[in-house]
């Protein structure tokens, strides 16, 4: 059968580029009322930081010089001499860091496994009462936004220095991090095998057990991984604050202005976290193609 194709009028084909250019127009509009909104808003901040770039411009020399007196002065000709000098506490600051490794390993797995085991219960598709949900999401919101810094310093107080306040301040933050993580994970799930097993007449915790976690299994092992990751940098941080680690060792060489220590535990911790964050996204990479094949 012979067909013929439909041909547009004029008057239709200029109608619809007017709405076209009055669409793009629009957006255009919409898109420069945004930018200057923005704008306003970094003036303001400005402002109220009190920038001022040209004090930065004036002492930016102070910062960089102080990454020149940081650094050691090797040469080709004692090379080894020089770096053995350099990493003259290298046994005691291994420890140190080996110490933060586990700071950070203990915080994230006590962090998680307190995330797992109540994140089911603020998802929004699975919570079984809307007051607890409500509850355990503001105790999520203060548990991450109260800096790990803080609740260290309230341990150090309290339990005294060492590693075990650093722990308890990294796990509470971490607790609260992956508590909005894995909710959030919850409520994006497929409900159907949800539905599949509340037909069955099973109770919240097989219905979690059997519907819920199947499907996010890996995404909370890749969460929690990222979790640690981040962790090692905290614990160098809380450590200043005596919560163990080596950021105790740390601190103390940039108070005592022990240039060449800060630079060579600088560069461990780095090396350390590079290390990491290679062993955790090739982890990371394999459970999310796990999740894509299934």
């Amino acid at each position: 059968m012979p067909s013929s194709i439909p041909v547009v009028s004029q008057a239709r084909i200029e109608a619809l580029v007017v709405d076209y250019h009055r669409v793009v127009l629009r957006r255009r509009r919409q898109s420069f009322v945004v930018l200057a909104i923005l704008a306003a808003l970094v003036l303001l901040a400005a402002q109220f930081g009190e920038v001022d770039l040209r004090n930065l411009v004036d002492n930016i020399s102070n910062f960089t010089s102080y990454f020149g007196r940081i650094m050691p002065k090797l040469s080709v000709a004692h090379f080894s001499a020089d770096v053995a000098d350099w990493y003259w506490n290298i046994t005691g600051w291994l420890k140190l860091l080996l110490d933060t490794i586990l700071i950070a390993y203990l915080a994230a797995l006590i962090g998680a496994t307190g995330a797992f085991m109540v994140a089911p219960l603020a998802a929004a598709n699975l919570a079984p009462s809307v007051a607890l949900r409500f509850g355990i999401k503001r105790i999520f919101e203060f548990c991450r936004t109260v800096p790990d810094l803080v609740f260290a310093l309230m341990f150090v107080a309290s339990f005294g220095l060492g590693p075990f306040a650093g722990i308890l301040a990294i796990a509470i933050h971490t607790f609260g991090t992956l508590g909005k993580l894995f909710t959030e994970a919850l409520e994006n799930i497929d409900m159907k095998p949800v539905e599949g097993v509340r037909s069955t007449g099973s109770r919240f915790v097989e219905t979690v057990r059997f519907g819920a976690l199947p499907q996010v299994m890996s995404t909370f092992a890749s969460y929690t991984l990222l979790r640690f990751e981040i962790n090692v940098r905290s614990g160098s941080v809380v450590g200043m604050v005596g919560a163990g680690g080596i950021g105790q060792d740390l601190f103390v060489a940039i108070r005592k202005f022990y240039y060449t220590d800060v630079s060579a535990i600088l560069l461990m911790i780095i090396v350390c976290v590079a290390v990491i964050d290679l062993v955790t996204e090739r982890i990371r990479n394999h459970l999310s193609g796990q999740e894509i094949r299934r």
